[in-house]
């Protein structure tokens, strides 16, 4: 969309700070969009959009903080323009399904550590109280050597 009635070519971000360290890049607007933020740059006759990563598509900022960050840190521009015109705050899609999947992630492997947690401090408490033996070296030694054994018959 970016701006109403004015189809807009996009431009890479490499492309974009090239051109910036180069200082090329004449103006810049940060124009409101439904979801957040554009930028357009001014270079030559030429007004592009900065793209996203691997996309097609313009980048979205969704906070204006961020996008007036990029053309100040990355762009080198302390003076530039903000279109407000088409914002809308209201269409800012708020929920991430990447990130609801990251927290179940985490939420099974903080309930795994518990049980594993749980099941140490049983073994340990087991061998301080008697009701689990500690097997000696040798004995663990004389089991492998009877199971590598039995694989190996097994196998032939």
């Amino acid at each position: 969309m970016i701006r109403a009635g004015k189809p807009t070519e996009i431009i890479d971000g490499k492309t974009v700070k090239s051109l910036a360290e180069a200082h090329a890049i004449q103006g810049a607007v940060v124009v409101g969009q439904p979801g957040g933020w554009a930028v357009l740059v001014r270079y030559g006759t030429a007004e592009r959009a900065v793209a996203a990563q691997r996309s097609h598509q313009p980048r979205l900022w969704r906070n204006l903080n961020t996008a007036v960050s990029f053309v100040r840190e990355e762009l080198g521009m302390p003076r530039f323009e903000i279109d407000t015109v088409d914002y809308d705050p209201e269409a800012i899609e708020r929920k991430r399904p990447d990130q609801t999947e990251r927290l179940r992630q985490q939420q099974e492997a903080a309930a795994y550590d518990t049980w594993f947690r749980a099941q140490v401090q049983e073994a340990l408490d087991g061998i301080k109280d008697g009701t689990n033996r500690v097997v000696p070296d040798e004995e663990v030694k004389d089991r492998l050597d009877a199971l590598r054994a039995e694989l190996t018959r097994r196998a032939r």
